[in-house]
């Protein structure tokens, strides 16, 4: 299966507005390319085969835009983009793939010091040779070193979205081999960690040579450098890497657990096993003195024999899964069919691609019982918000309740926390509204006494309900900000403001460590998509991940709650 035409006219178009960047072009056009692109990766239909009135009806691409999808689709190439790339050394692109320097400095820096693929930089870094360029000293050489080990340290890996979607097709594609039995992706991904080196395949078969043979067709696999009989190794039409195991169907179940992990929660588990007189491996648990097979056909059966209830896999990493399962003490973790609604999502009244109507009836699909409207408060000043704005779309929200009983519409904004912890618009307008998220989305190399002072107002306000986005990191492009974490946690639980886990791929903030932390401080939690399109609403999948693997129950988790409890949450001045 080859690439989405709509992810490769994305990319064409990113690509497009950094260049344009690069070389000093107008700052709108390279922003009108930014917001095609966003546009073009979520539009919930593929391009090919839209005609140029059709391509001219996506949001963001107008006429021109659509010119240039129409040109790509046709030929696979842009001209203006083609004649850019012949303009810009290859090594000024590669330092935008280093978080914090933009196009602009990525230029300054190629003229300066003539410094362009990343290793260069490292070295000019290392010798302080940055500190001539205006703008530049010792505090954004420090940052920009930073950022330069964050991107190597991410190296290849996947975000978790991407390396999920791509292993459901290729598990799809297994079960329909008729000699499969089962199959599915196993590793870090089965766990759900945010980030994945490469995907891990199992398959059980009592014909493994036909599957090999099967699995080498599939038209996501470009190429297969080894090929055993249980074995195989494969990088697919994405260029990412694949292991697939084939095992007997018997042995299905250890062999799952096995390849699933954590090292650390399988050292474990063999230590029990070795204190049964047994020996654990993907081939099943076996008994050393005479060899027998105890459990190996399913994960449960395996668990079992070692005194341990079944094991979610998103809890598999040895951070006391295995004492409470032994213990019959494991947590009843949420599960995304128990979230009722989504508080935090936008419309293209910010920055936001479908508009209030087409979110409103994607919800009313998804058959929940609540949804907030959050679109961006005035102080992210590039989206133009202005109280006459809101109070327009607070009037139209309301007229479309009437229209969908059953769905209460909150109306609500994602405001801007300042520096010195301060929020867009003043207490009486904030009142008006029924879901506040506070998101910081600058000046996030503040030190950490001074950004855990900001947080704290901020989750202190009697206006705010769900702190946005906590860490403010963008997985691989920005490093989390610094904060006393027991601090803020400790804060919002005491005030009654519930932490975001939010949704997107490259966010999944909070964290699963930091969220497991603010649920031991006692505080409370909002699963929320931060959708910016439709597509985006169907990411709530991974922040559930992210909370199971922080062990957050249902209970904790605000928007399970039924809708007269969200509201009285909701409403602090009713809580006194």
């Amino acid at each position: 299966m080859p690439p989405s035409t709509n992810d490769v006219a994305a990319a064409a178009l990113e690509e497009l507005a950094e260049l344009v960047s690069i070389t000093g072009g107008d700052p709108y056009r390279a922003r009108a390319y930014e917001k095609a692109a966003r546009a073009v990766a979520a539009y919930p239909s593929e391009l090919q085969g839209l005609d140029a009135k059709a391509l001219d009806r996506v949001p963001s691409v107008g006429a021109r835009i659509a010119a240039k999808l129409q040109e790509l689709l046709a030929t696979g190439h842009i001209g203006e983009l083609d004649e850019l790339r012949a303009s810009v050394p290859a090594g000024v692109r590669s330092l935008l793939a280093v978080p914090g320097p933009g196009p602009k400095h990525a230029r300054q820096l190629h003229e300066g010091p003539g410094v362009s693929p990343v290793p260069q930089l490292v070295d000019a870094l290392s010798h302080e040779r940055l500190r001539g360029l205006r703008g530049w000293g010792p505090t954004s050489e420090a940052r920009l070193a930073a950022a330069i080990r964050q991107l190597q340290e991410a190296g290849g890996r996947l975000q978790l979205g991407v390396a999920l979607e791509l292993a459901e097709q290729l598990v799809a594609m297994l079960r329909a081999v008729p000699e499969v039995s089962d199959a599915a992706y196993a590793g870090s991904l089965r766990r759900m960690c945010e980030t994945i080196g490469d995907i891990d395949l199992l398959a059980a078969s009592t014909a493994p040579d036909a599957v090999m043979a099967a699995f080498a067709r599939f038209p996501l696999v470009a190429e297969v450098p080894a090929l055993g009989t249980t074995k195989a190794m494969a990088r697919t039409t994405s260029g990412v890497h694949v292991d697939l195991r084939v095992v007997a169907p018997g042995v299905y179940g250890a062999a799952l657990l096995y390849f699933t992990g954590s090292k650390a929660h399988n050292i474990h588990l063999r230590r029990i096993a070795q204190r049964k007189g047994c020996k654990l491996s993907e081939y099943g648990l076996e008994r050393i003195e005479d060899g027998t097979i105890v459990a190996a056909r399913t994960e449960a059966e395996v668990y079992g024999a070692l005194g341990c209830a079944f094991v979610p896999p998103t809890l598999r990493e040895d951070r006391g899964e295995i004492e409470a399962a032994a213990a019959g003490a494991l947590p009843e973790l949420v599960r995304t069919d128990q979230l009722r609604g989504d508080l935090h999502t936008h419309t293209n009244l910010t920055d936001g691609l479908a508009s209030l109507e087409e979110m409103v009836a994607a919800a009313r699909a998804r058959h929940y019982a609540y949804f907030g409207v959050t679109d961006h408060a005035p102080l992210l000043s590039m989206q133009r918000m202005t109280r006459d704005k809101a109070l327009a779309q607070r009037a139209a929200l309301r007229r479309l309740e009437k229209d969908t009983p059953g769905l209460r519409l909150l109306h609500g904004s994602e405001l801007n926390i300042q520096p010195d912890g301060s929020l867009d618009w003043d207490d009486a307008f904030l009142a008006g509204f029924d879901v506040l998220v506070a998101s910081v989305h600058s000046a996030f190399s503040l030190d950490e006494d001074a950004m855990t002072r900001r947080l704290v107002a901020a989750v202190e306000h009697p206006a705010v309900n769900i702190l946005g986005h906590p860490t403010a990191r963008s997985i691989g492009h920005r490093p989390p900000i610094r904060f006393d974490a027991e601090a803020v946690f400790t804060a919002a639980a005491r005030a009654g403001t519930a932490l975001e886990i939010n949704c997107f791929p490259d966010r999944l903030d909070l964290n699963d460590e930091l969220g497991r932390l603010a649920l031991d401080l006692g505080a409370v939690f909002a699963v929320s998509s931060d959708a910016h399109a439709i597509r985006h609403l169907d990411n709530l999948r991974y922040g559930i991940a992210t909370a199971q693997r922080a062990w957050i129950p249902a209970e904790r988790v605000i928007n399970t709650w039924p809708l007269d409890r969200l509201e009285r949450f909701l409403d602090k001045r009713d809580r006194g």
